[in-house]
């Protein structure tokens, strides 16, 4: 009785691993009859677990993918009674999978059950300031795809990329077929002839923004706009780094120490990154950075109403720099 319950915020990486099971579990001759999705919906839940329970038609077994549950974060008593009932039994011939955002809720008794029934799995993006991490996973998917890399050019790809897995398999696939048969691992100077730098990302607009360069702010504004990154996910990011900012900010005027009380004040995951936020923010004030979050507010309730997402983003960026000048 397979089941998987894959979580995490790295879409691409999610459905490439959904695409695999798929292909390894249900017989392509049979995929319009042993493959189903089931959207999140008060029924969904129970109809997927009604549906694994059938023998799978023809050869191969039968897939049912219950798609961005939000069954890890709340789970009513009728299908936790659901759960207990069919998860024991589901048969081998079927295979059932969650995908949530969402990490399970450790709270809720129906965790208890995933983690005894089922194979949980995380597929979180990268942070960007964790390199190690980002050059491993460039050297695991180049193994993956087939291509030899120096450590230079695994690190220059790293650096380039950043997390976003589409591109870097984009990119990887990219560099096996310029390499062709080739042995030899690819040069930093055909990364940097090939690969494309998508680096610039909201994090840096932050820091541009904080610095008050209002020319090099709008041009990463519209580099980030060009390569399709929605406006409300780049305010979102820009909310969430302020409001880290601002709270570092207030617990080292405070004479706060300990780097992991700050960091649990700031919800910051890694407390060795406090430092580090702490040059960012030592030529800046409490009073400025609180001003940023009104102005990104009404970004984002603007852009919710359907606002032109250049016009809105560049007036707010000039808005935000102006307070750093």
């Amino acid at each position: 009785m397979p089941i998987y319950y894959y979580w995490g915020d790295d879409e691409f990486a999610i459905a490439s691993t959904v695409t695999k099971l798929r292909d390894r579990t249900v017989d392509p001759n049979w995929v319009s009859f042993n493959f189903t999705q089931h959207l999140d919906t008060p029924e969904a839940a129970i109809e997927a677990l009604n549906q694994a329970m059938t023998p799978p038609f023809g050869h191969g077994s039968r897939l049912v993918w219950l798609v961005n549950t939000t069954i890890g974060q709340q789970c009513p008593e009728e299908l936790l009674i659901e759960l207990k009932r069919t998860l024991p039994v589901i048969p081998n011939s079927s295979v059932l999978l969650l995908t949530s955002r969402n990490k399970p809720d450790g709270r809720l008794k129906s965790t208890a059950l995933w983690k005894e029934y089922a194979e949980i799995k995380e597929f979180s993006l990268i942070p960007p300031w964790e390199t190690k991490q980002l050059v491993q996973q460039v050297e695991n998917i180049a193994h993956e795809v087939g291509v030899k890399l120096t450590y230079s050019s695994t690190t220059l790809i790293a650096q380039s990329v950043g997390s976003n897995t589409r591109q870097l398999y984009n990119e990887l696939t990219k560099l096996r077929l310029y390499a062709g048969d080739s042995q030899t691992p690819i040069s930093t100077e055909v990364v940097t002839s090939l690969v494309q730098s998508t680096s610039q990302t909201s994090l840096d607009l932050v820091k541009e923004v904080a610095s008050g360069n209002t020319a090099q702010s709008l041009t990463l504004v519209a580099q980030l706009l060009n390569r399709n990154e929605p406006g409300l996910k780049i305010t979102a990011t820009l909310v969430g780094q302020f409001r880290t900012l601002l709270w570092v900010k207030i617990m080292t005027d405070a004479q706060e120490r300990d780097k992991k009380v700050i960091a649990q004040a700031a919800e910051i995951g890694n407390p060795n990154r406090v430092y580090f936020l702490q040059q960012e923010v030592k030529s800046l004030s409490v009073k400025q950075l609180a001003a940023t979050l009104p102005l990104l507010l009404e970004l984002e309730a603007n852009l919710k109403q359907g606002g032109e997402e250049m016009a809105l983003l560049q007036t707010k960026v000039i808005q935000l720099c102006q307070l750093f000048l």
